[in-house]
């Protein structure tokens, strides 16, 4: 049998140090504000318009309204453990549930664009960790009304999730799908269908109308449409910094502000995983009713 080197023990233990270091609460804060980035919507801007700055203070107690082509006004609402007007008086197990499931606790189906399709696929662990961390807020007072849908929404999201298992890291491509889900990334990359909210056999080909005026990029790995020539360099600077490879400034609807603390390791799979995404040609833009 080979022996194995004490500087890979080494390194083994280092690792598992570090990954046993991580409490819950870490770990759900760590989800939140960077690869989640639930504050690009659940806190308020300055002018009231997604992508302005946001206001000091106000992190996650309701945002801005969001008027999304074609949808309608959205208006995110509070997520600080306020009792009054956040979700202090939710258990962990009903944030849970909303995040899977997309039920509040009364019951109600939670509508868009909270990306309640692709929460289903988080893990038991990253689920209840995320609403950990949401209980730990300070809690800030601030009303914002509920949004009143002009479009019918279904009566649920599937069956409901009971368990998710936890993802290996150790698969670099996999774990990169899983975190990139869990970005959303494929909601707001990939164009609508004829009669559904979402081409998925266009998936990740862009073309999206996205509130703000932005139009979502193609980020598959299409040589001339998508991102297939861009270094790996190059896409980390586009996700972290927002700036494509010509220098020119992403629109601040992509949530640049938040991926900027994605981990490097996490970075790594990220971009990893785009690199498997098959080429596809960008369609034409949407167009509203």
């Amino acid at each position: 049998m080979r022996p194995i080197g004490t500087a890979t023990i080494a390194l083994a233990v280092v690792l598992s140090i570090t990954a046993k270091a991580e409490t819950p609460v870490e770990r759900g804060k760590y989800l939140v504000t960077t690869i989640g980035s639930c504050g690009n919507c659940h806190t308020p801007r300055e002018g009231n318009e997604i992508g302005g700055k946001v206001v000091p203070g106000t992190e996650l107690s309701g945002g801005s309204e969001i008027v999304e082509p074609g949808l309608g006004p959205f208006i995110p609402p509070n997520i600080t453990p306020d009792t009054a007007t956040g979700i202090g008086e939710w258990t962990k197990a009903q944030i849970v549930d909303a995040l899977r499931n997309g039920r509040r606790p009364d019951g109600k189906l939670i509508g868009p664009p909270m990306p309640i399709p692709v929460y289903r696929e988080l893990s038991d662990n990253d689920a209840s960790a995320i609403a950990a961390y949401l209980l730990t807020l300070k809690p800030i007072k601030h009303a914002v009304p509920r949004t009143v849908y002009t479009i019918p929404l279904p009566p649920n999201y599937g069956p409901p999730v009971i368990h998710v298992a936890e993802p290996s890291r150790t698969d670099k491509v996999a774990y990169g799908k899983y975190l990139a889900t869990f970005g959303h990334c494929v909601l707001c990359h990939t164009p609508p269908g004829k009669n559904e909210p979402f081409d998925m056999n266009r998936a990740f080909a862009g073309g999206r109308a996205l509130p703000g005026g932005a139009i979502s990029r193609n980020i598959t790995s299409d040589a001339e449409d998508g991102i297939g020539k861009w270094t790996d360099e190059q896409i980390k600077v586009a996700i972290t910094q927002g700036k494509r490879p010509d220098g020119t400034e992403l629109n601040r609807v992509m949530a640049f502000d938040w991926y900027r603390g994605i981990a490097p390791a996490d970075l790594d799979s990220i971009v990893a995983y785009l690199r498997t995404i098959p080429p596809q040609k960008t369609p034409p833009p949407q167009t509203t009713p």
